[in-house]
C-alpha cells in the first residue's frame, strides 16, 4: 500500500512555497521522494527552505507575471527534464468589507489567486500533456466553497471559488489526456495569511464554534490528501475539490 503514495522519481512544483502552507507541502512531497521545485517571490525565504530539502531548486517567481511562470517551467524541464506534479499553493488575501475594497486590490488578488494559478496550470500542463501524465493540486479554500460573511473576504472568496471551478474545467479537459487536476479547500490552518486571527483569542474562540470539530486544523493534517492527490492512490481522481475542514462545510 505504500506504493501508492510513494513519490520516488518524480519532479513536484510547488509555488508559494517562501512560507505556510506552501512550504509545509514541498517538505511533505520531498519527504515522500520527489524532487521539488520551490517556488516564490521571497528568494532568500526559498534558499533557506532548499537547504533543509537536498536536491531542491528554488525559483524566484511572482505567478503573476507571465515571463515569470514561463521561465519557471523552462528551468524545471532544463534541470530535471520532466514535471509530475504541481502546488499551485500561491496566494494573497486581504479581508475587506465588499463597500470598502478597492478595485486595484480586487483585481491583484485575482492576477495572484486565479489568473495565476492558470498561467502555472496551462505552462506545466502543456508539458503534462505531452508527457501523458502528470497531477496539479490547486489550493482552493473553504470560503470559496461557502461564505465567509463576519470576517468578510470581498476578492479572496471568488478568487478561491474560481480555483474549484477551474479545477473541474481543467480536470475534464485534460482528462483522457492522462493529466488529473484537483483541489484541497483548507479550512483555518495558521498561516502568514491567518496570523492575526490565531493571535486573537476571540478569532480563535469562532473558529472553534464554528468548526464542528471545534478547533482549527494542526499543522500535517493537509500531509495526507496532499499526498494522496499527488501519487498513485487517486488514478481515478481528477476534477474535484477536497475540503479539509474540520466539517465546517458540512453544515
Amino acid at each position: 500500500m505504500t506504493d501508492l503514495f510513494n513519490l520516488d522519481g518524480r519532479v513536484a512544483i510547488v509555488t508559494g512555497a517562501s512560507s505556510g502552507l506552501g512550504a509545509r507541502m514541498a517538505r511533505t512531497l520531498h519527504d515522500a521522494g520527489s524532487r521539488v521545485v520551490i517556488a516564490a517571490r521571497r528568494f532568500d525565504r526559498l534558499t533557506a527552505l532548499a537547504d533543509e530539502l537536498p536536491g531542491s531548486l528554488p525559483v524566484e517567481c511572482d505567478v503573476a507575471n507571465d515571463d515569470d511562470v514561463v521561465q519557471l517551467v523552462d528551468a524545471v524541464v532544463t534541470q530535471f527534464g520532466q514535471i509530475d506534479i504541481v502546488v499551485n499553493s500561491a496566494g494573497v488575501g486581504d479581508p475587506m468589507p465588499a463597500e470598502h475594497e478597492t478595485m486595484e486590490n480586487f483585481r491583484h488578488t485575482l492576477a495572484v489567486n486565479l489568473t495565476g494559478t492558470f498561467a502555472v496550470c496551462q505552462a506545466a500542463g502543456r508539458h503534462m500533456l505531452a508527457a501523458g501524465r502528470g497531477s496539479i493540486i490547486n489550493v482552493a479554500s473553504v470560503l470559496g466553497l461557502v461564505g465567509s460573511g463576519q470576517i468578510p473576504q470581498t476578492s479572496y472568496s471568488p478568487s478561491k471559488g474560481a480555483v474549484v471551478q477551474l479545477t473541474r474545467e481543467l480536470g475534464a479537459q485534460w482528462a483522457r489526456k492522462g493529466v488529473r487536476v484537483n483541489a484541497i479547500a483548507p479550512g483555518w490552518f495558521e498561516s502568514e495569511m491567518t496570523a492575526e486571527m490565531f493571535a486573537d483569542e476571540r478569532s480563535l474562540q469562532w473558529v472553534r464554534r464554528k468548526t464542528p470539530m471545534g478547533r482549527p486544523g494542526i499543522e500535517g493534517e493537509l500531509d495526507g490528501v496532499l499526498l494522496f492527490l499527488a501519487g498513485d492512490a487517486s488514478t481515478y481522481v481528477t476534477g474535484q475539490t477536497i475540503a479539509v475542514d474540520g466539517g465546517w462545510t458540512a453544515v
